[in-house]
């Protein structure tokens, strides 16, 4: 027989018994990794899911209680609102604006400012809205220039329109034109803004762009 037959069948059957004899160990070893890596990505998983679930839970249950008007004391709502922003900073920030909006309501305006002020590490998405927020409630207790600083958006309308409220309040009708006008032209002609920023700015003694004297 040329000695690159193949094996017969006895001896490829005793050459697979010992293979997996001699790889049992490591066989075994494998499954049970492989199983313990399942079961532990699934338990992970459910972790999640439930702590998604419970901090949506404090999120809708602190949400409810400051629309009904229960205000807590100011470290006790810190608490609750840190709480929910590190588990999830957008649901955190959402709060803090309800608590803001139910202290203003109870006329309450520092404590509104204070709540908005204490937010930190804030998601990109919320930061431009909880800056236009906190700068408005500034700018109704005439601090302008605390407000001026917190309108750093030159391509955000809502942003100039209350840079130009503060503006206002600082008594710089002039800038405030200014920054109206550059407000009027990122808004567009249908929206209810665009109306709101012209008569803004014939308050504050400009005039509206010709070409939309009609609308």
């Amino acid at each position: 027989m040329a000695i690159d037959d193949p094996l017969n069948e006895h001896e490829q059957s005793e050459q697979v018994r010992s293979w997996v004899r001699n790889n049992a160990v490591a066989l075994i070893g494998g499954i049970v990794l492989g199983l313990g890596a399942i079961a532990g990505w699934q338990w992970w998983q459910g972790q999640q899911q439930q702590s998604r679930m419970a901090v949506s839970g404090r999120y809708a249950e602190a949400v409810t209680g400051f629309e009904n008007g229960n205000l807590p004391a100011t470290n006790k709502s810190r608490a609750t609102i840190d709480g929910i922003s590190k588990a999830n900073p957008t649901l955190g920030a959402l709060a803090a604006l309800q608590l803001a909006k139910s202290q203003v309501d109870a006329a309450k305006p520092e404590d509104a400012i204070a709540t908005l002020r204490n937010l930190q590490d804030l998601d990109p998405d919320m930061r431009a809205i909880v800056r236009q927020r906190l700068a408005r409630l500034l700018v109704d207790a005439n601090k302008g220039k605390e407000a001026l600083a917190l309108l750093d958006d030159e391509r955000n309308p809502a942003m100039l329109d209350v840079r130009g409220d503060a503006q206002m309040v600082l008594g710089d009708s002039a800038k405030a034109q200014q920054t109206y006008l550059k407000a009027l032209g990122l808004v567009d002609v249908g929206d209810p803004q665009h109306r709101l920023l012209r008569l803004k700015l014939i308050e504050a003694g400009g005039t509206p762009p010709h070409s939309e004297d009609n609308t």
